[in-house]
């Protein structure tokens, strides 16, 4: 089904005042807010924290581990903040866990790229700046535009669902208030007419069914870490820490130990989407992906180990090569994170394979895809649900932003989406081109193809309808994208 009134022809009148459930108070959520409430919506922004800002907000506190291992999205108990006995901050943490930002956390593409059409960054504005300054634009772009009146904070979302035969999502949620040293829960439903999923996909851990690395968890817990729990560097000071992974967290904290005297082995697969190596410090040993951990059998002879004692772990770990390393003190897990829509019920299948994905699910096995999305953002059985911050490996702010200029004139009825069937088309023929090894929302290096794409479809639109034609990015962001990509290896 194509429920969203954008079979309408976008010479017609637009369509009446609707309003938009958005989920998430971070880039994709505001940017998303911001452009429909300039096409005339009612909008409420649901956020869990207390603030603006999502995954760029530094917060000492860190979330409960994840299981280890931790392959598939898991399911939510939307019960856990009414056990009893549960204090005010174990509440808080259960109701809207810490993100994985850390104390020096800065953006890793210059901020000419990573902009939004919404406000210029200040001028002189240097192109790496700390996340500080990022949280402060995004609630500067909030207050502008008249979003942070319309968010609830403290509030999450618990499902989203369209009854049959019903024309509005009906949208659950709690909101946590505090009192004190105390805190109350009240849930409430409300219908809307559109929901945009900005929730982002830096929740849940993803942590590899790695030989031993349970067992190192369940007998060194402190020691073994995912990188969402890192903070700072100073536990690793003249520490040897394994490092997996080779993502952006996994450059930041090998920096980041290394600057405070640690040594860093990174062990990590050969892949396309491995840009770290030549960015790394140079004493950072680069070695093979760990095969196994193993512990050593407990001496009686010997004090116990404990985590407050100087010694390193009392352990080994094999890598694929067969090389063996010892004298481990931290391990760090920086294998990214598993995407999850809990709130969408039985349209997140954990348990079913990426190549079993219908025509209507959106989550499977595969943690790295949403599927049924058009362009990465509409949802193909039932367009009236859109998400916002899914492509990966792309100048984030920049083209968040422009996704949701898109989304809230397709939302107005100023564009038409495609015929249903030539969505579902264009998606089984995209799936047909995935290759193992690739991230099915990456557009790495191209950008601007999926942007000229975008805009020829939706300008298209725009014209028939005698309306202006939506723009693309600015000739200094498309200088500064040539000049990132002729400097990247």
């Amino acid at each position: 089904m194509n429920t969203t009134g954008d079979s309408q022809s976008p010479e017609t009148n637009r369509i009446p005042i609707q309003h938009v459930a958005v989920i998430g108070a971070g880039i994709s959520g505001v940017v998303s807010a911001a452009h429909l409430i300039r096409e005339g919506f009612r909008v409420t922004v649901f956020e869990r924290t207390d603030r603006i800002g999502g995954v760029w907000c530094y917060d000492e506190r860190v979330d409960r581990d994840p299981p280890f291992p931790n392959l598939v999205p898991p399911a939510q108990d939307w019960t856990d903040v009414d056990a009893e006995n549960l204090t005010k901050d174990e509440a808080l943490i259960l109701h809207g866990p810490p993100g994985p930002c850390y104390a020096g956390l800065k953006n890793n593409v210059p901020t000419s790229l990573m902009k939004s059409s919404l406000l210029p960054w200040t001028e002189g504005t240097e192109e790496f700046i700390d996340q500080g300054r990022i949280v402060q634009y995004l609630q500067d772009i909030a207050r502008l535009y008249h979003i942070t009146e319309n968010v609830q904070f403290h509030t999450r979302v618990e499902s989203v669902t369209k009854p049959v035969d019903n024309t509005q999502w009906i949208v659950r949620t709690s909101t946590l208030r505090v009192e004190g040293d105390t805190f109350s829960i009240s849930r409430k439903s409300e219908g809307f007419d559109r929901v945009v999923v900005a929730s982002g996909h830096y929740h849940i851990p993803f942590v590899p069914d790695t030989p031993g690395l349970s067992d190192w968890k369940a007998r060194f817990a402190g020691r073994v870490i995912h990188s969402k729990s890192y903070r700072m560097p100073k536990p690793f000071k003249d520490k040897t820490v394994l490092l997996v992974g080779a993502g952006a967290s996994a450059l930041d904290v090998a920096r980041e130990v290394c600057a405070v005297g640690g040594k860093v082995y990174q062990s990590r697969r050969e892949s396309k989407y491995d840009l770290t190596g030549p960015r790394l410090p140079q004493e950072v040993v680069r070695v093979a992906m760990v095969a196994k951990f193993i512990a050593n059998e407990i001496d009686p002879s010997e004090p116990p180990w404990v985590e407050q004692s100087p010694r390193a772990i009392p352990g080994k770990v094999v890598l694929e090569d067969e090389t063996t390393l010892e004298d481990i003190d931290y391990v760090v897990i920086a294998t990214g994170y598993i995407t999850s829509y809990p709130f969408l019920g039985d349209l997140e299948q954990p348990h079913v394979a990426w190549e079993n994905a219908d025509e209507t699910v959106l989550i499977t096995a595969y943690g790295y895809t949403t599927h049924n999305l058009h362009k990465d953002i509409f949802y193909i059985p039932d367009s009236t649900l859109a998400f916002i911050g899914v492509s990966a490996l792309v100048s984030t702010f920049s083209l968040f932003d422009f996704q949701a200029k898109v989304m809230a004139k397709v939302f107005a009825g100023h564009v038409r989406l495609p015929a249903d069937s030539i969505m579902k088309t264009e998606q089984r023929e995209r799936k047909a081109r995935f290759q193992p090894g690739d991230r099915f929302h990456a557009l790495l290096r191209r950008e601007q193809d999926y942007i000229g794409e975008v805009l020829t479809w939706v300008n298209a639109d725009l014209t028939r309808a005698g309306l202006p034609a939506m723009e693309g990015m600015d000739a200094e962001w498309l200088m500064a994208y040539d000049n990132f990509h002729a400097n990247r290896p």
